[in-house]
């Protein structure tokens, strides 16, 4: 029986390491090669293939979701009851009963909170509900109200259709009015956009408990890379100077560091949460802190400042200030004095004026159309660049057992 010698056993293992530092580069020249490969899986490089596998992605998460429900049936079967039991006592209870009483605000609730997920939770990109929903509600409301000296609409066609109450007394109107009116939607909007900032926390936290690091998720390498340059004390760019402040923040200061960040219009905050996850922060400091930062703090601000926009006494006195400029004052006063009339009758009645409708308006229109166009695109790519990355994956791990 031959034994290897104490020099034998230093070269071996050398060997050894150099063999292991070697497959490790591989590796990662490897994961760097896939990368490249998903960014060009993009509907406008490669459309079928981008389609095929947005497909074969679809298919897969129904697959999974019918797998799942079939592991959880008596949970399902629980569910199923009561939603029966629900059904039964909605519909003998009659129409003044309880469940017919909050059923309406209860789905109107439930859309600002779908509305505020999809915000923040960046399917490949965040859809700006705040700009194309919540925000115009909060200026046709406040706009509404002024009209009608009162945010007493009917209820019955509330939240539908703004109507000013026949009979009643026409009074002042102050901001807290208007921002008590629109503060339920406006809180739902931004518990969802709290909600959406879940995932890249749980994902850090998965990650660091167990150890096992997704060589395909680009926020944590994001994340790492942001550490080395600041253990380097390298000359950084504003950007990520703004991430390392963001992680210090969060890191040093803990909940109200987190609340800072969540009180203001920040995109930044996804790097909070990949933080917070990777050091473990307790999930209802962190989800405590976002919320109050998101669904109260952050929304006055932003509620504050639509409806100080599109205050009657304010756009009066921006007017009054463009009708006093020399040369283009005059000519701009009557152009906006005119385009401000049609759009509250367009709010009013929910039907443009003049037959070519409001120019501004349609500018609108076209943005809105490109945004939620955009966002779509954004979702097939994203979908397809996942199925992908699990294809990568699976040959990488295989190539590594072989």
């Amino acid at each position: 029986m031959t034994h290897l010698g104490n020099g034998d056993g230093v070269v071996f293992h050398a060997k050894e390491k150099r063999w292991d530092s070697k497959s490790e580069l591989m590796g990662k020249e490897r994961v760097k090669r896939d990368r490249e490969e998903r960014e060009n899986l993009v509907l406008w490089k490669a459309p079928v293939q981008t389609i095929t596998n947005f497909i074969a992605e679809v298919f897969s998460i129904l697959l999974n979701f019918l797998q799942n429900l079939q592991r959880n049936y008596l949970k399902c079967l629980l569910v199923l009851s009561i939603c029966a039991l629900f059904s039964f006592v909605y519909k003998n209870e009659g129409p003044d009963g309880f469940l017919h009483y909050y059923e309406k605000p209860f789905l109107w609730g439930l859309w600002w909170v779908w509305l505020g997920v999809l915000s923040s939770v960046g399917l490949g990109t965040g859809l700006h509900t705040f700009l194309l929903f919540l925000g115009p509600f909060i200026a046709k409301v406040t706009l509404e109200a002024y009209n009608c000296g009162s945010t007493d609409f009917v209820e019955s066609e509330y939240p539908e259709k703004l109507i000013c109450q026949e009979g009643a007394t026409p009074g002042h109107v102050s901001i807290l009015d208007i921002m008590a009116k629109v503060r339920f939607p406006a809180f739902c909007w931004g518990a969802g956009t709290a909600l959406g900032e879940l995932p890249p926390y749980f994902m850090a936290r998965t990650a660091r408990l167990t150890g096992e690091k997704d060589e395909d998720d680009e926020d944590l390498e994001e994340f790492e890379e942001i550490m080395k340059q600041k253990d380097a004390k390298a000359d950084l760019d504003m950007m990520t100077r703004g991430k390392i402040f963001m992680h210090d923040l969060v890191q040093k200061v803990g909940f109200f560091g987190i609340l800072a960040a969540a009180s203001i219009p920040n995109p930044l905050f996804d790097l909070a949460g990949i933080t917070c996850g990777h050091f473990l922060v307790p999930f209802w400091t962190f989800f405590g802190a976002t919320l109050i930062g998101k669904a109260i703090i952050k929304m006055h601000i932003q509620k504050v400042f639509i409806i100080f926009v599109f205050s009657e006494q304010y756009v009066l006195a921006f007017l009054s200030f463009i009708k006093v400029l020399p040369g283009f004052g005059p000519s701009l006063y009557n152009f906006l004095e005119e385009m401000i009339k049609k759009q509250r009758a367009k709010l009013q009645t929910g039907q443009s004026s003049e037959e070519g409708g409001n120019p501004i308006g349609k500018i609108f229109e076209y943005f809105v159309f490109v945004m939620v166009a955009y966002f779509v695109v954004t979702i097939i790519n994203s979908l397809a660049q996942s199925r992908l990355a699990r294809s990568q994956k699976a040959k990488r791990d295989c190539n590594k057992n072989d």
